[in-house]
């Protein structure tokens, strides 16, 4: 079977067990802190698990993009070295939420493994949680282990360890043990010889798991324990590529039909086969896989960057491309090229990668070419310090710095090392790494309190929409704490007119009062797991009290006026620049917003003056919103709705329109377009290849600019002695000013070349050293220019100037190169020792070189300093 026919063959399977097929979500997780991606499937499906919201569909099966870059077995160093590790990997998966449990889960799985996919019964292990004896004290599944020996034999059901077989969610959160399902894969010769049961979870390329059934059945607490969960549940989870790989009858992954076209195509632009070297061949698996990973992120709205999930994104692509580099002789952009291969394979399955094509190429190809020229300034770095680096053993501490501020990767310095018979300082360099590891980490790490339940309910009703004051009891609370915000605690009530952070706009911010007139104020509103959060500095005084909470009424008019913005601005670029235009991100803040959009160009004077006229005229026409809070997604995107690409959207959404604009939204919007006021862009740039920034601002902030420009334009006036036309006025003023510029440089070059000659007169010679030490009155570039002026005229010349400017002593040094390598001098090094005299430091090359200090009183003694070197 070819992968499209397995991955429908399973949706089919549990369609007919009664399971509603839903579509994968998207890489990015948008309202759960924890995670940057989803990296399993039950990810989207955690509010269910925690009992925060209960699911229209107790049966669901799917299959998941995920994104693994750590953890068990994972980390993205490893991937490529190994035939069956990945980044990005589809992840097969049912799911009960309450409904059926182990029975039916064990028996389905065995069904489709050996009915529906005819692998053979000889080549399957299953392993059992075989209990724990530590703090939990968990017993055997003997539940599963039950149901296991129905289907196949006690000497093929193993016992796993709780490492292996306990499957938690995080270090909170439900659990319960697993039974993993494990495929031997050899050759039946080698089979009979070595049975696979001594093969399971020992890492062997060719007895690999392939299906993880989870039995939710526990909640761990934050001081370790465990409780039963109220309900309990399914999550399973089956490598789509480890699958493909048993049922197409090859001994790795990246041997399916998901990665030899991509293989193919790589060899076809390298000139390099596959199967020929171990290096070349993991640098090809390395690019094969990664491709896969970048591309659906950035398709799914993620694009790379220098933080959290943009970083991570970077870092993957960058790995490839460096391996493209160092071991396929690629020092061009070639990434890109592997899009539409990709595109063939899994575009069908995942519609998303045809929708976002251009999209994709064009950012791959913009950060390839950035990332070539990083390498080459690394390698010349790395050369400069190889010069200066005394003995074979290049600083482990250089070569991090060399990592982290370059973004040089550590191998690639190891390989350049080794070519030139260098070895490096691999424990200073990990010192180095580890060192920022625990600063990062102690920066972002969040401590969670188990949630105290005040009242009993579920989660919070938002009556936000309508109202900006609601009456509300707490449910539950928590305390939170970390490095950034200290203290913090997360509040739930039944109801709330809080709106969470979500979908660009900015959570709001309010205040709770009790029936005793006690006030505690909210600093924030998050989503997390489809929960709203409540962020207090302190807890109230009576939980149990009755509250009113009350929403800043004037952060959320102009936070709405901002979003209403920019459903205004996507309606105009579409209209002006064409309907290529899709959002690709936005921020709504109270006090301005921010757009992203896709398009190839940036925006000229008169394209974004028509933007803002049409916002603009839109706001004049005073439009009313219109609304609909239930409404078919289906239904909605045929009335002609804006989706987004990377949101995940359910069977029913909420439709915002004004006028001819309308869109899938969830955030909060003024009651008519003439609420806005006026709409004005600030600024227009490019974030990445093919994706533009849009910056503006409304309402007050808006107001606020033009008052604040009124009054500019009167101070101007008034220093213009009243003018008329002061942008006239300015003009003459710029150019008499770059009349008197050009006088003022003619003179100066006068000036400098008297100096210069005065100078070159005070020359003094001693052993055959020709000197000067003299304070002048120069700027640093003037100096410059007379110190490279005398040196090309005098031989043997050791030169300083030294001058006070504006309060700060600078220092030049020049020394005539041969001389500089006949006396073993070095300027750097001697301004460094003079920059001491005047409270300050430099450095440059050993022929010339300048410092600078905040003491001009230490120019005399930096000067007498200097003769030591006569």
């Amino acid at each position: 079977m070819n992968s499209r026919e397995i991955r429908s063959k399973f949706l089919t399977f549990f369609k007919e067990k009664e399971h509603k097929i839903v579509p994968s979500a998207p890489l990015v997780m948008k309202d759960d802190p924890t995670l940057l991606f989803v990296n399993a499937g039950m990810n989207p499906f955690k509010e269910f698990f925690l009992g925060i919201a209960r699911a229209e569909h107790p049966r669901v099966a799917d299959t998941q993009k995920c994104l693994r870059v750590s953890g068990k077995h994972n980390d993205l160093e490893e991937v490529g070295r190994d035939t069956y590790h990945h980044t990005l990997f589809e992840m097969l998966g049912n799911w009960s939420f309450g409904d059926y449990f182990k029975a039916e889960t064990i028996a389905w799985a065995w069904e489709f493994l050996t009915e529906v996919c005819g692998i053979s019964k000889d080549q399957l292990y299953v392993t059992v949680f075989e209990g724990s004896e530590d703090e939990d004290k968990l017993e055997m599944d003997q539940e599963a282990y039950d149901h296991w020996k129905k289907i196949l034999p006690e000497s093929r059901i193993l016992m796993g360890s709780k490492k292996d077989n306990f499957w938690e969610m995080g270090d909170q959160g439900p659990c319960g043990p697993c039974s993993e399902i494990h495929v031997d894969i050899r050759p039946e010769a080698e089979r009979k010889a070595n049975p696979g049961a001594e093969l399971v979870n020992r890492d062997h390329p060719q007895v690999v798991e392939i299906w993880n059934l989870v039995f939710m059945q526990y909640n761990r607490k934050a001081d370790g324990s465990l409780e039963p969960l109220p309900e309990k549940h399914i999550d399973t989870g089956m490598g789509f590529e480890r699958l493909c790989m048993v049922l197409q009858g090859v001994s790795s992954s990246y041997d399916s039909d998901l990665f030899v076209p991509i293989i193919r195509e790589i060899e076809t632009i390298s000139g390099v086969s596959y199967g020929k070297a171990e290096d070349t061949d993991i640098a090809i698996r390395v690019i094969a896989d990664h491709i896969r990973a970048v591309s659906f992120a950035i398709a799914d709205g993620q694009l790379p960057g220098n933080t959290g999930a943009g970083y991570v994104i970077r870092r993957i692509l960058r790995r490839a491309i460096r391996y493209g580099f160092s071991f396929l002789g690629m020092h061009s952009p070639f990434m890109f090229k592997l899009v539409d291969v990709l595109t063939r394979i899994m575009g069908e399955a995942f519609p998303e990668l045809k929708a976002q094509r251009q999209l994709i190429v064009n950012v791959i190809r913009e950060e390839e070419n950035s990332f070539l020229k990083t390498l080459e300034q690394g390698l010349s770095l790395l050369d400069q310090t190889l010069k200066g680096t005394q003995g074979k053993t290049l600083d482990g501490e250089k070569a991090f710095e060399l990592y982290d501020t370059f973004g040089f990767p550590i191998d690639l310095t190891s390989l350049i090392l080794r070519e030139r018979g260098y070895s490096l300082d691999q424990a200073g360099f990990e010192k180095s790494m580890q060192a920022q590891k625990d600063r990062s980490k102690a920066a972002s790490e969040i401590n969670r309190d188990d949630w105290v339940q005040v009242h009993q309910g579920e989660g919070s009703q938002f009556l936000g929409y309508d109202t900006l004051e609601a009456e509300a009891r707490l449910i539950k609370y928590r305390k939170v704490e970390s490095a950034k915000d200290g203290e913090r605690y997360q509040l739930v009530f039944d109801n709330t007119p809080f709106y969470p952070e979500g979908g660009g706009q900015v959570g709001d911010k309010g205040y709770l009062e009790a029936s005793n007139g006690n006030v505690t104020y909210i600093l924030d509103t998050v989503k997390e797991n489809n929960e709203i959060l409540h962020i207090t500095k302190n807890l109230p005084k009576d939980t149990k009290a009755e509250f009113r909470a009350v929403v800043d009424e004037q952060q959320r008019k102009r936070t709405a006026s901002n979003h209403t913005a920019t459903h205004l601005l996507h309606q105009a670029l579409r209209k002006v620049l064409g309907t290529h235009v899709e959002q690709k991100g936005s921020a709504v803040h109270s006090n301005y917003l921010r757009f992203d959009f896709s398009h190839f160009a940036k925006l000229s004077e008169e394209e974004l003056e028509e933007v803002e006229a049409f916002v603009n005229a839109r706001i004049a026409e005073k439009l009313p919103l219109e609304e609909n809070r239930q409404v078919p997604v289906k239904e909605a995107l045929a009335a002609g709705a804006m989706a987004l690409f990377g949101e995940k959207y359910g069977d029913t959404v909420r439709t915002v329109r004004f006028g001819k604009s309308i869109e899938l939204c969830g955030g909060t919007h003024v009651a008519n377009t003439a609420d806005i006021w006026h709409f004005k862009i600030t600024s227009e740039s490019a974030i990445a290849a093919g994706i533009r920034r849009i910056e503006a601002i409304s309402s007050d902030a808006a107001r606020d600019f033009y008052l604040e420009a009124g009054t500019t334009l009167e101070a101007l006036k008034g220093i213009l002695k009243g003018s008329k036309d002061p942008i006239k006025a300015v003009s003459q003023l710029q150019e008499e000013n770059a009349g008197l510029r050009k006088e003022l440089e003619q003179l100066k070059k006068e000036r400098a070349g008297n100096l210069k000659e005065d100078l070159r007169s005070q020359i003094q010679e001693q052993a055959g050293v020709n000197f000067l030490l003299k304070k002048v009155d120069l700027d640093a570039a003037g100096m410059k220019d007379i110190a490279f002026q005398l040196g090309g005229e005098v031989d043997n010349l050791f030169l300083i100037l030294a001058a006070d400017q504006g309060g700060k002593a600078l220092l030049t040094c020049y020394i005539s190169k041969d001389l500089a390598a006949d006396k073993g001098l070095n300027a750097g090094q001697i301004v460094r020792e003079l920059g001491k005299h005047i409270q300050g430091g430099g450095g440059g090359q050993p022929f010339f070189a300048t410092a600078g200090g905040k003491d001009p009183g230490g120019i005399p003694a930096a000067l007498e300093a200097a003769k030591a070197y006569l």
